[in-house]
């Protein structure tokens, strides 16, 4: 019996251990693989290559960056191409951008080329740059709005001499190994495939010409390879309950692990940072339990016969970065019956079809388009009004909190849903985590569970 009541114990123990490893190695890769967007499943930027003209050592080329994604933008210091030639090729010029390093040209006479390298990387020409060297969409610092937000500015584009290539379809070779960084890492380019020739029409619009050739390269998103820890929490409160949630501790880092990377709100250290560290975007943030440089808030404000109002705050807490043109986005079942918005622009995506679950919010241009750093100023905020849908509105058990919250296209942190603030009347909810309950039973089983 004794021996039974062992075996038993043992494969419960063993079991219970299997399916919080599994469970655990299930979260991992998940996170690991965050390169689809759910809310976004078609975003992706894409870089085309129209050869206009054939030279006599090779092509003269117009590149385009299209930024197709919803809502996430490339911010300053903005984005760096790279590739790899597939033979010797070089780039004799370049107009509307340039290379960060021009390489060995040692090998020329006379004229010498732009760059050499045989893995050039490309950035984009600062405003101002002279006219005689930009054309169409170039020269924004690296800068590009999300699609929804500013589609004018969702294109950059620069123009390549390239030589020692090929000067027909058949004798050019695709570049390879695409990069594209944002200003670091977080996207991964496909191979470059051969596709129509683009079309141009002219300005009177009575004759299209065409691209002698054409290539695209695809490049998306992963939250992951961007950055490991993540860049913004959710806290919630109510006005039923007095229960503030705030953002789960160490959401974004701790501050044992910080490093002297967070200050206190109210140190003199704060003034001998800011000022020197323009060029320096690494985050400098205040020291908060949660350690994210930016909080949004979302507070149930008021309930009223037809309709009920939530109030959502974003605070930054970086005092390093200004986040121009910022945006929200924001998934809740209730969407479909937004009444009025305060002091943001709306606009409802439709990721699942016909479902109207989800909302991508941003400032107002100079109004609150820019979220100062931390500080008095460094919030924004706004008050949504939604109207009651008798057939599922409710306020009990978290409905009336968002299931997913974006700022600037990365995952927020939400607090565990056995957190949320309950109705009066939802009686006593269980303190105990579940992990706690689990480790305690598998402890007991260790000790007593064996002869």
């Amino acid at each position: 019996m004794g021996f039974r009541m062992r075996s038993i114990t043992q494969s419960f123990y063993e079991a219970s251990c299997s399916i919080l490893f599994l469970s655990l190695l299930s979260c991992t890769c998940f996170t690991s693989t965050e390169a689809y967007d759910a809310l976004d499943p078609n975003g992706n930027i894409t870089i085309k290559w129209d050869i206009m003209s054939w030279t006599p050592d090779g092509y003269v080329a117009v590149v385009t960056i299209n930024n197709f994604q919803q809502y996430r933008h490339i911010e300053a210091p903005g984005w760096s191409l790279g590739w790899t030639w597939a033979k010797k090729e070089v780039i004799w010029s370049m107009i509307g951008g340039q290379t960060t390093e021009q390489g060995d040209c040692s090998k020329f006479k006379g004229n010498i080329p732009h760059c050499c390298k045989k893995d050039p990387t490309v950035v984009d020409l600062l405003p101002g740059t002279p006219y005689n060297q930009q054309i169409a969409n170039c020269c924004k610092g690296g800068v590009l709005s999300s699609f929804v937000q500013d589609p004018v500015n969702s294109v950059a584009a620069f123009q390549v001499s390239v030589g020692r290539a090929g000067t027909t379809n058949k004798t050019v070779k695709l570049p390879k190994n695409f990069t594209l960084k944002a200003p670091g890492p977080g996207y991964t380019c496909g191979p470059a495939k051969i596709v129509r020739p683009s079309l141009f029409t002219q300005p009177d619009k009575r004759r299209t010409t065409q691209a002698l050739m054409t290539w695209n390269v695809t490049c998306t998103y992963s939250q992951f390879l961007a950055q490991k820890t993540p860049t913004c929490c959710v806290s919630l409160s109510s006005f039923y309950n007095d229960t503030i949630v705030p953002c789960p501790t160490c959401s974004c880092g701790c501050q044992t692990n910080s490093s002297g990377s967070c200050v206190e709100g109210d140190s003199p250290h704060i003034q001998s940072v800011v000022p020197s560290s323009r060029s320096n975007y690494a985050p400098l943030v205040q020291c908060t339990s949660h350690m994210c440089p930016i909080r949004i808030h979302w507070h149930v404000k008021l309930n009223y016969k037809e309709y009920w109002r939530v109030k959502v705050t974003i605070t930054n807490f970086n005092y390093r970065m200004n986040y121009s043109q910022w945006n929200l986005v924001v998934q809740h079942p209730n969407f479909d019956n937004l009444t009025q918005l305060f002091s943001f622009n709306y606009k409802s995506l439709t990721p699942y079809g016909d479902i109207n679950d989800t909302a991508m919010l941003w400032g107002l241009k100079f109004y609150n388009d820019l979220l100062m750093q931390a500080g008095p100023a460094g919030n924004v905020q706004s008050e949504l009004l939604f109207r009651k849908d008798a057939s599922t509105f409710t306020f009990d058990k978290g409905w009336a909190f968002p299931r997913r919250i974006y700022f600037n296209g990365d995952n927020c942190v939400m607090p565990p849903p056995d957190a949320y603030p309950w109705l009066p009347n939802a009686g006593s909810r269980q303190e105990v985590p579940l992990l706690a309950l689990v480790m305690a039973s598998l402890l007991a089983l260790v000790f007593y569970g064996y002869p």
